[in-house]
């Protein structure tokens, strides 16, 4: 936690926003000074944030640390991520927790994939780097609608010994799917392990690449989640059957064992509150009154 003595007398409890930028529509990184997080995340892990006293509590993946600082990449969909999305350097944040949940298992596996699919890109840099500091071979695949989405390609360029791009439009890449991809590079040589992150569809779909030849797939989930410290909840998942909380549990898990149907339902438990609470801030944001999002 960083405290802060501005002026004599006032006293500042917060995050401090170091770096802010959009990297695509709708899609923004935000760096946060929130050394206790910084100093101690592995890959995988992820940190809950609040903007402010009375803001809502919200899950993002660690997608990079650098000294003091760690990177979230997010797109804004609801009144949270947009009003983070406001942020620049020297507005805070009011509360950061963690690093929470399990890391990636990490170690030598022989050659690793690593599948993003749009925003989910964003957390695919630091497990591709954390694999291949492993001794791995690691590969690389993203996917996005088009060019304009694909986040992070330089870092994953990077991170990896190969990456192989897709889009859905085919403005850059293979034209299709990440899974169409993973289906190619299956055919050539079979992975000793897969990693896929993205949209929950995206991971239930190119999970199924990998399952007739029970290959090792691993998922990282994005449940609805409140405390991020398993006493709520709201972040359960059923996984091979049983209850799991992707908190404490995961948020990484067996993508072969997944339930994504009940994941895509419960996904949308709040769609209408999130939609008026979209509103009321975009009027309050334009000073408009009511009306509906304005970006």
């Amino acid at each position: 936690m960083t405290l802060e003595f501005r002026a004599e007398g006032e006293v500042t409890v917060g995050y401090r926003v170091k770096r802010a930028a959009q990297l695509a529509d709708r899609i923004f990184e935000t760096w946060i000074e929130a050394p206790h997080v910084a100093r101690n995340a592995r890959a995988g892990q992820f940190l809950v944030l609040r903007i402010d006293e009375r803001g809502e509590r919200i899950p993002l993946t660690i997608s990079a640390v650098d000294g003091d600082m760690v990177r979230v990449i997010y797109m804004a969909v609801g009144k949270t991520t947009y009003q983070l999305a406001t942020l620049g350097p020297g507005d805070e944040v009011r509360d950061v927790a963690g690093p929470l949940g399990r890391p990636s298992e990490i170690r030598y596996f022989g050659h690793c994939v690593v599948v993003g699919g749009g925003v989910g890109i964003a957390c695919c840099p630091i497990i591709a780097r954390a694999a291949r500091a492993a001794g791995n071979r690691v590969t690389g695949i993203i996917g996005a609608r088009t060019a304009a989405y694909l986040v992070c390609e330089d870092e994953m360029r990077e991170a990896c010994d190969e990456l192989l791009v897709a889009t859905d439009d085919g403005s850059k890449g293979y034209h299709g799917f990440a899974a169409d991809v993973l289906k190619r590079l299956v055919e050539r040589e079979r992975p000793d392990r897969v990693w896929i992150v993205g949209p929950a569809i995206m991971m239930k779909v190119t999970s199924e690449v990998t399952r007739p030849a029970a290959i090792p797939t691993v998922v990282s989930l994005n449940p609805i989640m409140v405390d991020g410290t398993g006493m709520c909840g709201s972040c359960r998942v059923e996984v091979g059957g049983e209850t799991r909380f992707a908190c404490v549990d995961g948020p990484e898990f067996d993508a072969h064992l997944v339930d994504f149907d009940m994941l895509m339902a419960r996904q949308k438990a709040y769609l209408e509150e999130e939609k008026v609470a979209l509103e009321r801030f975009s009027a309050q944001r334009c000073g408009c009154g009511t009306g509906g999002p304005h970006g």
